[in-house]
């Protein structure tokens, strides 16, 4: 066994805040997340950087908001699509990175997102290797939808029947088009117990990125059958499950005490009534209202964290890279991050934060800033609103005190301007000075293309639904 610990970061894709056992939901199946939170600690107050997922998932990779790295849009589209020519810079030091220096074995399973050409694929940014779908499961070749436009680039003007293949990858060569994305919990997970079973006398880094909860809702039939909230508590069992299978194999191994893992979600759930919760938080994902960027935090370490640990304390997925690096040793990234070091916080029974700010960004709109327990609304959807929150007593951001509070909201509006300067603004035409750009690469295409003569699988589950 390794003297280093043992992290996996187990990442969910559009769970809510409200979508677990242990967070307050009376409807989806979370055993063995609701015991990790009695094993563990559980964190209140944890956010991420954007309330979509691209950004979000090179926010965590990197320890910066996605605007320091020039990932808060792509093209003038939210989030990444196949076969665009933007990607995570290789410049950027990721978590995988720092661990790989360290003597760590790294690897990612399920969803990447951060740019499909070769050159920003996983096993670019510090991954030995990779087994998934490298954007969202709802940009393959599904259900014909007559002209669907996603956005209006001329670049995406295509139906869901036109658009290529869902890809399935190890390292960086497609393996099958299309998979039946019933099993894909099942495969991930098998590969996530392969890996650590050839790892096991050494320390390794797994990085398990799920597709669920986001749409389409696919899930294994005996989770359907179960599900007391349709498809999606089906999708949310699935990764109980998952995890369930992890902690247990962790302990078949004798390597559980030595393994840290960690437990979140991108942004916040679908607000369409799809079966999703945001729990008492106002709005959802897309959104910055904290239904959009708080959710759920669950961090384990036996013999290093209390047992039923609960905490308020503010922090964020950038916060992992520095805590992990300094835990493990490693050498922090030369270029600046926003990421803070809260190794105790994280790792051990400390419950105060050394964060007390943090910004939300709407692509490269700045929307509203948090400090300490205030919250300070500048616009939403490009219009202009004045609205101050008490989070430590107004978690739904119901009650306005911005009238009542011109101290507050001057001390707010003064930092939001130094992160203004930094990271910029796009809505005031502010520039950020400490901003660095992503890859690009000419003349990008899609790593699968449509072929009227393969078998691909179009079978009746096939579904509609986009998030």
């Amino acid at each position: 066994m390794s003297s280093k610990p043992n992290v996996i970061i187990i990442f969910a894709d559009d769970l809510g805040y409200g979508d677990l056992g242990c967070y307050g939901s009376e409807i989806n199946m979370t055993p063995t997340l609701d015991k990790m939170a009695d094993e563990g600690k559980k964190f209140s107050n944890f956010y991420v950087s954007s309330p979509v997922c691209s950004p979000s998932r090179a926010s965590l990779l990197t320890g910066c908001y996605p605007q320091r790295i020039s990932f808060g849009t792509f093209d003038g589209l939210r989030v990444l699509f196949p076969g665009q020519g933007i990607g995570l810079s290789n410049e950027e030091k990721t978590i995988a990175k720092t661990l790989k220096e360290s003597g760590y074995n790294t690897k990612i399973i399920g969803k990447w997102h951060c740019g499909d050409q070769e050159e920003f694929l996983p096993t670019n940014h510090g991954f030995d290797s990779y087994f998934g779908i490298p954007y969202s499961n709802d940009m393959g070749r599904q259900v014909k939808i007559k002209d669907y436009i996603p956005n209006d680039s001329s670049l995406h003007k295509i139906t869901e029947w036109d658009r290529p293949p869902l890809p399935l990858i190890r390292d960086k060569e497609v393996i099958q088009e299309q998979p039946d994305q019933r099993s894909i919990a099942e495969r991930y997970t098998e590969d996530a117990v392969t890996f650590m079973r050839e790892n096991s006398d050494n320390p390794f880094f797994l990085y398990l990125a799920h597709m669920q909860v986001h749409l389409p809702l696919y899930a294994a039939e005996k989770f359907v059958k179960e599900s007391q909230n349709g498809d999606y508590g089906a999708c949310v069992a699935s990764i109980d499950w998952s995890t369930k299978v992890i902690f247990d194999e962790l302990k078949e191994l004798g390597i559980d005490d030595n393994t840290i893992v960690i437990f979140t979600s991108d942004n916040g759930s679908r607000l369409q009534n799809q079966g999703g919760s945001n729990g008492d938080l106002r709005g959802g994902k897309g959104q910055t209202w904290d239904g959009g960027q708080r959710v759920p935090c669950i961090i384990r370490w036996p013999g290093k964290i209390n047992k039923g640990e609960e905490t308020d304390a503010l922090a964020t997925t950038m916060d992992f890279l520095p805590s992990i690096t300094k835990l493990t040793g490693g050498k922090l990234p030369s270029k600046k991050i926003d990421g803070i070091e809260m190794s105790d916080l994280f790792f051990s029974n400390e419950n105060s934060s050394k964060r007390d700010s943090f910004v939300y960004y709407n692509e490269d709109e700045l929307e509203a800033i948090r400090y300490k327990n205030w919250k300070l609304h500048f616009k939403k959807q490009g219009e202009i609103i004045n609205e101050l929150y008490d989070l430590d007593n107004d978690i739904g951001e119901k009650l306005n005190l911005y009238d009542n509070n011109k101290e507050i909201v001057k001390k707010l509006s003064n930092l939001a301007d130094e992160y203004r300067k930094s990271l910029g603004d796009k809505s005031l035409n502010i520039k950020g000075k400490e901003v660095r750009a992503a890859s690009k690469i000419d003349n990008p295409k899609p790593l699968t293309e449509f072929d009227e003569n393969h078998p691909y699988m179009y079978a009746e589950y096939d579904k509609g639904e986009r998030g």
